[in-house]
C-alpha cells in the first residue's frame, strides 16, 4: 500500500496525519501542488493505491482530483465531493434534492433580483460568496439599506463569484453550532463551536466543546455526507427553536486540529482507515 498526500503546506492536521501513516509503517508520499505539474500524456502521478487531498486552494484540488478519477487513482476525497462542496449553491441543491433539513435558500443573479429575493425571505439573511471558507466574506444583512450597499460593493468586486447572489435564511441558533465529523456511513465525532458573534468559526475565534452524537444527528450528518457525494466531510449543523437540527455547510478538506482534543476521537486514524480502505477498494465514493 503506497499513499499520496497531495498538499499545499503542511499544517498542523497534514502533520496529524503523516504521524498516523508513519506509526503504521504505510509508504506514502507528499505532493507539493504549488509545484505539482501533471502530465494529461504520460500520467504523471502513477504508483498510489489512494491519494488523499489536503490543497488549501479549492480550483488545485478540483482541477487535480478530476485529472487523477480520470486516470483511475483513488482519491480521498472525490471529484465529485470537492466540486459539490466546494460551492455553497451546489450543496444546497445537493441537500435539497435530497430532502436534508437546512436552512431556506434563494439564488438570485442581479443585484435588482438578490434584492427582491431578500425582501420576500424577510431580514436578517445571510448572504454567502458561493466559493469561500472559514467564514470569510459572509454577510448579515438586517435592512434594506444594508442590503443595498452590499450589494452596491458586490458589484463593484466583479468577479464571477460575487456576481451569483446566495440569499441564506438567518437562523436564530444559541449562541453556537454543531461541526460535525462525517467517515463513510458514521460521524465519528462533533463539537459545539460557541461563540457571542453570529459566525462561530473556530478559526475566527469561536471555543469548541463536545457534542452528543444522538441518533437524530447521525442520521442528519450522514444523509448530509451522502447527498454531498459521501467520503471525508464535515457538516455544519445549525440548532433551529422551531424546526431542529439544519445543515448549513458540508466541508470536503476538514480541519479538525481543535476538535480531537475535546472529542477525545482520534480523527487522523479514522481518516487514515477510511483512505486505505478506498485504496483496497473495499469502499468506493460516488
Amino acid at each position: 500500500m503506497k499513499i499520496g498526500i497531495l498538499l499545499s503546506r503542511i499544517r498542523v492536521e497534514e502533520k496529524l496525519l503523516i504521524k498516523e501513516i508513519e506509526r503504521r509503517g504505510i509508504e506514502h508520499e507528499l505532493i507539493d501542488d504549488r509545484q505539482l505539474v501533471l502530465d494529461l500524456a504520460e500520467r504523471s502521478l502513477q504508483g498510489f493505491d489512494v491519494v488523499i487531498e489536503r490543497c488549501v486552494n479549492h480550483s488545485r484540488a478540483l482541477y487535480a482530483l478530476r485529472i487523477l478519477a480520470d486516470w483511475g487513482v483513488p482519491t480521498v476525497n472525490t471529484y465529485t465531493v470537492a466540486e459539490v462542496c466546494g460551492n455553497k449553491l451546489l450543496t444546497s441543491s445537493a441537500l435539497q434534492r435530497e430532502g436534508v433539513p437546512q436552512p431556506r435558500v434563494k439564488v438570485a443573479f442581479t443585484p435588482e433580483s438578490a434584492l427582491d429575493a431578500m425582501e420576500e425571505m424577510g431580514y436578517p439573511v445571510v448572504l454567502k460568496p458561493g466559493v469561500g471558507s472559514w467564514g470569510r466574506l459572509l454577510a448579515k444583512v438586517n435592512d434594506r439599506e444594508a442590503a443595498e450597499a452590499v450589494l452596491e460593493h458586490k458589484q463593484l468586486l466583479g468577479s464571477y463569484h460575487h456576481s451569483i447572489f446566495y440569499i441564506q435564511e438567518y437562523v436564530r441558533k444559541p449562541g453556537r453550532d454543531i461541526r460535525a465529523f462525517v467517515v463513510g456511513n458514521e460521524t465519528v465525532a462533533a463539537i459545539y463551536r460557541n461563540s457571542p458573534h453570529w459566525i462561530t468559526n473556530t478559526a475566527r475565534g469561536g471555543s469548541a466543546e463536545p457534542c452528543e452524537i444522538t441518533p437524530e444527528l447521525n442520521e442528519l450528518c450522514v444523509r448530509a455526507g451522502h447527498a454531498v457525494g459521501g467520503g471525508v466531510v464535515a457538516v455544519d449543523v445549525l440548532e433551529c427553536p422551531e424546526r431542529g437540527f439544519l445543515v448549513n455547510e458540508v466541508n470536503y478538506t476538514m480541519e479538525f486540529r481543535n476538535s480531537i482534543e475535546p472529542t477525545g476521537v482520534d480523527i487522523p486514524a479514522r481518516l487514515v482507515d477510511y483512505a486505505l480502505a478506498v485504496g483496497r477498494r473495499e469502499v468506493v465514493p460516488a
